[in-house]
């Protein structure tokens, strides 16, 4: 009896194992990745289609920079996270705890549980603004609208935390060194107490793309990229780093540390490559940008950590899904989408075959169908889903013919 047990488990491990590492099981599998839904654009598709996109390419992670209420409407009763931000103009008025209440009940609560929303970002960038005043209503807001979510029972749900450029660290190599710049102390170890009480993540938009091209002399172009190289070993810590993404999430967690929370997760709010930019902006084109994010992409489907903690999937949020033509400054801030505002790729980072043509160009443009992306990926998931459990019960059935 031992021994018939003992076969029953293996072949259910066996084909538990097929199950999850067919297409349906492994793309379902991928729970890092995220993208960054941004709206400065005059001719962006209306919510419903771009979470059709989104469903079409199984992300089920989203970031916005804003509390659109026509965007959380519609990805009401859908698969995909939300993290929503509060926008750097409205801190001021939220550090008043009343205030932030209102805020909460009338931006958040309408639509929760129904929508999914999981973080609360409390501005963007704040500490390199270059508004010292408008970094000193960061804390109370995270504070008060934390307590809002308190009040309201969401707390359990929804983190608050505060997305942060590189540009707050003093020393960023080798990764050991990381540490802040003086005059962000105070502030930061405010946020990172709070961080650390309420169980919230620390977020940090890291570009190897800015400096490559601040030093693209001095810095390899591969080691920025992803693409393989020999890397660098941080003579402290004898961490082997052969992507400087990494080395980045690990200076910021370094950074973190000497604060004395070593606890606090880091993650990725934003990271991305720009396929145009201006003459002055090397490394910005197509192929680069097509050639980081898949990498990129490659990683997180194996659910890497970093070298510092390999065991902790590194969450990632890449920037952006869309080109936004509204957007202020260089050619390149415009340039940094996935996809164009009318549903064709800007390059083929092989997110989902479901919604691309056969094509082996890493630069080649493909257009997906806003109407039935996502009704195909769903009734290939379907399908996919059946055809394995039909292989469970076959085999599962031979087998058990065999023993008696």
């Amino acid at each position: 009896m031992a021994n018939f047990n003992s076969r029953v488990s293996i072949i259910h491990t066996f084909l538990v194992c097929s199950l999850y590492f067919s297409d349906f099981g492994f793309l379902q599998g991928v729970t890092s990745f995220g993208i960054n839904y941004g709206q400065l654009g005059n001719n962006l598709p209306p919510p419903e289609e771009v979470l059709e996109l989104l469903s079409s390419l199984r992300l089920t992670k989203a970031r916005i920079y804003d509390t659109n209420p026509q965007i959380l409407s519609a990805f009401a009763n859908s698969t995909v996270e939300l993290i929503v931000t509060v926008e750097n103009e409205a801190l001021a008025q939220l550090m008043n705890p009343q205030q932030a209440l209102q805020w909460v009940t009338t931006h958040i609560k309408p639509y929760f549980p129904a929508t999914k929303i999981t973080g609360i970002a409390v501005g963007n960038e704040i500490f390199t603004d270059g508004d010292k005043t408008l970094m000193s209503y960061l804390v109370p807001a995270m504070v008060s609208i934390h307590g809002a979510l308190v009040q309201l029972g969401l707390d359990s749900h929804i983190q608050v935390s505060t997305p942060t450029s590189l540009a707050i660290l003093a020393e960023s190599y080798p990764p050991s060194a990381g540490s802040f710049k003086n005059e962000y102390y105070g502030t930061m170890s405010q946020v990172l107490q709070f961080l650390s009480s309420t169980k919230s993540p620390f977020w940090v938009n890291a570009y190897p793309y800015f400096a490559y091209n601040g030093d693209p002399t001095r810095i390899s172009l591969d080691y920025a990229l992803s693409n393989p190289n020999a890397g660098m070993i941080d003579p402290y810590t004898k961490l082997h780093y052969d992507n400087m993404l990494y080395a980045q999430v690990d200076a910021a967690i370094f950074a973190v540390a000497r604060m004395g929370f070593n606890e606090i997760e880091v993650r990725v709010s934003e990271t991305g490559w720009p396929s145009k930019g201006d003459a002055s902006e090397v490394g910005a084109t197509l192929e680069n940008a097509a050639v980081y994010n898949r990498n990129l992409l490659r990683r997180q489907l194996k659910n890497e950590g970093t070298p510092l903690r390999p065991n902790m999937r590194l969450e990632v949020y890449v920037f952006a899904l869309f080109n936004e033509d509204l957007k202020p400054g260089p050619t390149s801030e415009r340039n940094y989408g996935l996809y164009q505002p009318d549903g064709t790729m800007c390059y083929n980072v092989g997110l989902s075959a479901l919604s691309t043509p056969s094509t082996t160009s890493s630069t080649s443009t493909a257009t997906v169908s806003f109407t039935s992306s996502s009704t195909k990926a769903a009734t290939m998931e379907y399908q996919s889903l059946v055809y394995w459990m039909f292989v469970y019960l076959l085999t599962f059935q031979v087998f058990m013919r065999r023993l008696f």
